[in-house]
């Protein structure tokens, strides 16, 4: 059932009309459910195609506030990806006991058993591993799409006529916090660390709802974890099912062979790792959790190692965007927490200049200091600038910024040939930019016009 009967004799709240609050209204109206969708920005992200949901019938749409009364009494309330669990419209829905489920969980119901799903979350590394997935299992000429938290709404694929064999789905905490249906076939877990420390009280808190990725278990479930990493381990000790685990310091099901440089799935060579053009070590462990997870679909080693060699980086995830007078200028911008900003400088093979900053998400940036050995500067800037003196000021050599432009022009005197600019913020982009895609985009612009 895609909608429970009591949500047709009522209004149903659509909370946050970015593209997964737009598919969830559009896939609610189609089931002849009447719908309250508001945002609290006057101008949404989906902002055009929130507009056009006022020609639905039996749909009302309120931009700039929500109106709390309405989603008390409303019959149930679908909540976007991007609406942390404890914004004022969900706690007013909670304290009046009214259902929310995800807008993931109301496209997985609508989707039904026709298509089957591999789930990945984790604090780094599930947008990468996500579209690894996707990749591996097109190439192997699986009919496969990528959907979830990476872009695509599951909603949105359920409005389409399309039928997969296979969805791979990005899947975040604040999703799985109210996902009570979702049962993915095969579950990756890349890591764990603390994040979003500006929307949970605490990171057993944040935990506690990755853990949720296995609130459906069942003994025919695969779970692929991260053998490196205790707090992963830990997290899917009891859970029913059959586990299998990537590694870069052992051997185990998919492994590196680091005296080789070779990946390995088992006893297979897959390719080498100069045959792999990612970036970084962390990049490793997500292609060998990718292999591991469409395994489980059915591909052939030799198909997931061509899958693997013509795999390109993503935009924003250690993306190179060009070198300049012999400086490498790179893309982190997804980078919006200190684990993903350590995992970008461990990466780095030369001299840097590190752009640090944005809206500060509650860590200290002083975690860091060790990892920053080949950093020749941080440039400081945005909101979590003043903070980000205060941890690492005395520490390294720091400037401080002003505006973007500012930043990359500091940037450019600083650097020196041999060197990498790369942006890894750490922070969220929400002081200077709408999302981490505008900042990276700003930064490629601004990087190919100099």
């Amino acid at each position: 059932m895609i909608v429970p009967d009591a949500w047709r004799r009522g209004v149903v709240a659509v909370v946050g009309l970015g593209k997964s609050g737009v598919a969830a209204a559009r896939l609610l109206a189609r089931e002849g459910v009447r719908v309250y969708a508001s945002d609290g920005s006057d101008h949404p992200y989906a902002g055009a195609a929130a507009a056009a949901l006022a020609d639905l019938p039996g749909v009302e749409i309120e931009l700039g506030r929500h109106d709390l009364a309405k989603i008390r009494s409303a019959a149930g309330v679908v909540v976007s990806p991007g609406v942390p669990p404890d914004a004022p419209p969900l706690t007013a829905a909670r304290e009046a006991g009214v259902q929310i489920v995800s807008e993931l969980d109301l496209g997985f119901r609508a989707l039904g058993e026709r298509t089957r799903s591999i789930a990945t979350t984790g604090t780094n590394g599930k947008t990468t591993t996500t579209a690894l997935i996707a990749h591996l299992l097109s190439a192997a000429g699986l009919k496969a799409t990528a959907a979830g938290n990476i872009g695509r709404p599951l909603a949105d694929v359920a409005l389409t006529n399309d039928r997969y064999e296979w969805l791979s789905v990005e899947v975040s905490s604040f999703q799985l916090h109210d996902s009570p249906d979702f049962a993915p076939d095969v579950g990756v877990l890349t890591n764990l660390a603390p994040d979003h420390l500006d929307r949970y009280p605490s990171a057993d808190a944040y935990y506690a709802d990755k853990r949720l990725l296995f609130r459906n278990a069942g003994a025919d479930d695969v779970w692929v974890l991260n053998a490196d990493d205790p707090l992963v381990l830990d997290l899917a000790r009891g859970v029913p099912g059959r586990r299998v685990q990537f590694s870069l310091a052992k051997s185990a099901d998919a492994w590196y062979d680091t005296a080789a440089r070779v990946l390995r799935l088992g006893g297979t060579v897959l390719l080498r790792r100069d045959e792999l053009h990612l970036l970084g070590d962390h990049n490793v462990a997500n292609a060998l959790a990718a292999a591991l997870a469409v395994r489980e679909a059915g591909v052939s080693p030799a198909l997931i190692a061509k899958g693997l060699r013509s795999f390109q980086a993503l935009p924003h995830r250690l993306e190179p965007v060009r070198e300049v007078g012999g400086v490498l200028w790179i893309n982190d911008s997804k980078a919006t927490n200190i684990a993903a900003t350590a995992v970008a400088v461990a990466a780095m093979d030369r001299p840097y200049v590190l752009l640090l900053g944005g809206r500060h998400k509650g860590e200290p940036y002083g975690g860091l200091i060790p990892l920053l050995t080949k950093c020749r500067l941080v440039i400081a800037y945005g909101e979590a600038g003043p903070i980000v003196e205060k941890d690492l000021g005395d520490k390294v050599k720091l400037e401080r910024a002003t505006t973007f432009a500012d930043v990359m022009a500091r940037a450019r005197r600083a650097a020196k040939s041999g060197d990498a600019v790369l942006l890894s913020p750490a922070c969220s982009s929400y002081d200077m930019f709408k999302n981490y895609e505008e900042r990276g985009a700003t930064f490629r612009r601004l990087v190919e016009t100099q």
